[in-house]
């Protein structure tokens, strides 16, 4: 092997077979380790669910319906004072732009 182009395309096959392992290997270990990450998360998630319910069987609705909504009628007199919060803020701000022209 004494002609030196004969040597240098070796060189470089060599070169890109050891450059092309070293990113197959990088790429594999970074699919796993978002593999690994995926995992995790999604088993963080079931426990926090799980949790999640568990806390809430053990507090259960207080009054109302199965939902823990509140009766109906503290329903329909919430959404009341509501609306008649509202008219008064639409009468306030009309005030006020009145005031301001």
């Amino acid at each position: 092997m004494s002609n030196p182009v004969l040597r240098a395309f070796f060189l470089g096959r060599a070169a890109a077979e050891v450059l092309n392992e070293k990113i197959e290997l990088g790429f594999t270990y970074a699919l796993s380790e978002l593999g690994k990450f995926d995992a995790e998360q999604r088993e963080n998630l079931r426990q926090f669910v799980e949790e999640v319910q568990a806390r809430a069987a053990q507090t259960g609705p207080t009054e109302g319906n199965s939902y823990g909504e509140a009766p109906k009628e503290d329903l329909q007199q919430r959404i009341d004072e509501l609306r008649a919060e509202i008219a008064r803020l639409k009468s306030e701000l009309k005030t006020q732009r009145f005031q301001v022209n």
